[in-house]
């Protein structure tokens, strides 16, 4: 499943708690579509299946269905906050092809 750096942890947490709303995690999920194949969706859930995966970060729950996972396996989720560049950012080395946008893969 995917890890989470130290960077993107905190601003996870900062994100959290600035919702207000208890029991919350993230769920990373790998949906179909995109300009390469697949595409990335992380958003904040406190609904879960029997059969998702779950890591703990600290205070941080990560969140994973199945498929996702495997898909995520060795993944890396990290923030960066710059000039040039502001945001989360994936590394998957299951990844063959990005997209020049950097939101899509094969």
């Amino acid at each position: 499943m995917i890890t989470l750096t130290d960077t993107a942890t905190t601003k996870v947490a900062d994100l959290i708690a600035a919702e207000g709303e208890e029991g919350l995690a993230l769920r990373v999920a790998v949906r179909p579509g995109g300009c390469s194949g697949f595409s990335y969706e992380m958003f904040f859930d406190s609904e879960f299946n029997d059969d998702d995966k779950v890591q703990e970060y600290g205070d941080v729950r990560l969140v994973c269905d199945e498929a996702s996972a495997g898909m995520l396996e060795g993944a890396t989720l990290d923030y960066t906050e710059s000039i040039q560049e502001t945001g989360f950012k994936i590394n998957n080395p299951n990844a063959q092809r990005t997209c020049g946008c950097g939101s899509s893969f094969s």
